[in-house]
């Protein structure tokens, strides 16, 4: 009977996996973008909503059908795309990549809702180019060819642009657009060059097969050149110090929800994980100094840069910068500790940086600032807003219970094992991590209400609740049974860590 049930299992786990869901998953977004574009504008926030929850649903279903013990990438499609390159649609996931899937949909789908009632103009292309971001963002967690995973990647700028140019909150929202998107075609060209010199072979043939070029990464001879040129491009991304200047230009001049989702999703980070290092393992050891440096640099500099700042948005922003630069330390411990810190921190990022920036949008929604010279006082009439937010930055702050805590403290363990003294100025960033966000938040949301604006604020709405609720259960729930991600994730960190130290 134990034998007839293992079959089964067998069978059923190769007939879901002949399936294309990843597929799936990339023709609903454009699909749904394009009905967007043509339904009724009154029914463009309910069809990119609907499109949302079917993307969802079946990131759910991709994640639970996920085979954690299984090496390897999993739900392979693999078909000629220019054939005389030998460039592929390759597409498939792994345990470092399936989780981003439902964290991202699910990101995607709370943006959608807090922008239900704020965007009155161009509704329609609105909801369509969050689609089509989404599309995007997917498409590089997925893509298994090197040229296939660049068009995802430059295909981001095209909807980003115009979200931040025409639905920013800023008076310099244009210029926060054109500067986004020049230094991100800035890091795009390295990026591009590195794959180019990671594709030639030495009979003259071409290699974009990601599986592949992981295989011969020892024998390049370009290591040095291709380390350097994947650190630059995905390091403007990420963003590393001092590449990080366009993140608060973003945070006070773009959409709340747009930001949101750049500060949620770090795909420069996974750039890194997935391409700098694996590609380039020798350089990578050589250079693991610069790593580590780069990394204690963002979270030091990040915190001490939030203590300053006197708004919401660029105190998170910069908070952000110091929680990338975590998980780039993480990365660069090359430990099974430190690469599953990393990769459960940029999950927390989705949750905890995106809900904190959701949160902040409601609230200049309603007051129309989020200055904090024209706060105060605000957990007097918006009790809701400022519980949610507080929670959620306790997370912000690595505090037990929270999902934060357990990939920080990951982190800091493989740090201090590898080099103590780097482990002690991480623990110094979590100090001062505590120290900006209740620094911030007794300004703003105690004291007195000094704002007329503020003493007649309505707090969050049911649609509001819904969101703010959503993030911060699962932040609770991961916090307290962390093994649902290091669960997946173990694997697939193990298989990381075994192509760089073989």
């Amino acid at each position: 009977m134990d034998k007839d049930n293992a079959m089964y299992a067998a069978y059923s786990a190769l007939h879901f996996s002949d399936f294309p869901w990843l597929s799936l998953l990339l023709v609903i977004l454009p699909v749904g973008a394009a009905l967007t574009l043509v339904v009724p504008e009154s029914k463009a926030r309910l069809m990119a909503l609907t499109t949302h929850l079917l993307v969802l649903a079946v990131t759910v279903i991709i994640a639970v059908n996920f085979d954690a013990d299984l090496s390897g990438f999993q739900m392979v499609e693999k078909n000629p795309w220019i054939s005389s390159l030998n460039i592929h649609y390759f597409i498939g996931i792994d345990g470092l990549s399936v989780l981003f899937l439902p964290a991202a949909a699910l990101l995607f789908m709370m943006v959608t809702l807090s922008s239900w009632n704020n965007i009155q103009t161009l509704r329609r292309s609105y909801f369509s180019l969050i689609l089509i971001l989404e599309f995007a963002i997917l498409g590089v967690f997925s893509a298994l060819d090197t040229i296939l995973f660049l068009f995802f990647w430059e295909t981001t700028l095209i909807p980003l642009y115009f979200l931040l140019s025409l639905w920013g909150v800023g008076a310099n929202r244009r210029y926060a657009g054109m500067k986004y998107v020049l230094f991100m075609m800035t890091g795009g060209l390295p990026i591009a060059f590195a794959f180019v010199l990671l594709a030639i072979q030495p009979d003259g043939s071409y290699v974009f097969d990601y599986t592949q070029l992981v295989q011969v990464a020892d024998d390049n001879p370009y290591q040095s050149i291709i380390f350097f040129l994947l650190l630059f491009g995905f390091g403007i991304k990420t963003p590393l110090f001092p590449m990080h200047t366009w993140l608060p230009v973003l945070a006070q001049e773009g959409h709340p929800g747009t930001i949101a989702t750049l500060v949620g999703i770090k795909l420069g980070a996974y750039g890194l994980l997935r391409f700098t290092v694996p590609m380039a393992p020798d350089a990578a050891h050589t250079y693991q100094w610069l790593l580590i440096g780069l990394g204690i640099t963002g979270v030091v500099y990040g915190a001490v840069a939030a203590l300053s700042q006197t708004n919401i948005r660029r105190m998170l922003a910069f908070s952000s910068l110091s929680h990338v630069g975590m998980v780039v330390l993480g990365i660069a411990t090359f430990s099974i500790q430190g690469i599953q810190g990393a990769v459960f921190q940029l999950l927390n990022l989705t949750m905890v940086a995106g809900g904190l920036f959701l949160l902040s949008g409601f609230l200049l929604q309603c007051i129309g600032s989020t200055d904090i010279i024209s706060l105060g006082g605000v957990a007097k009439t918006m009790p809701l807003l400022t519980s949610f937010f507080f929670f959620l930055g306790l997370a912000n702050m690595g505090v037990p219970g929270t999902s934060t805590f357990p990939a920080e403290f990951l982190i800091i363990i493989s740090a201090l094992n590898s080099y103590t003294g780097v482990g002690l100025a991480a623990l110094f960033g979590v100090i001062l991590g505590a120290a900006y966000f209740l620094g911030i938040f007794r300004k703003a949301f105690l004291g007195e209400c000094r704002n007329d604006i503020i003493a007649d604020a309505v707090d969050l709405k049911p649609r509001e609740l819904f969101i703010a609720f959503v993030m911060s259960a699962l932040v609770l729930i991961v916090g307290l049974y962390p093994q649902l991600i290091l669960g997946v994730i173990e694997k697939s960190s193990m298989d990381w860590l075994g192509v760089i130290t073989r």
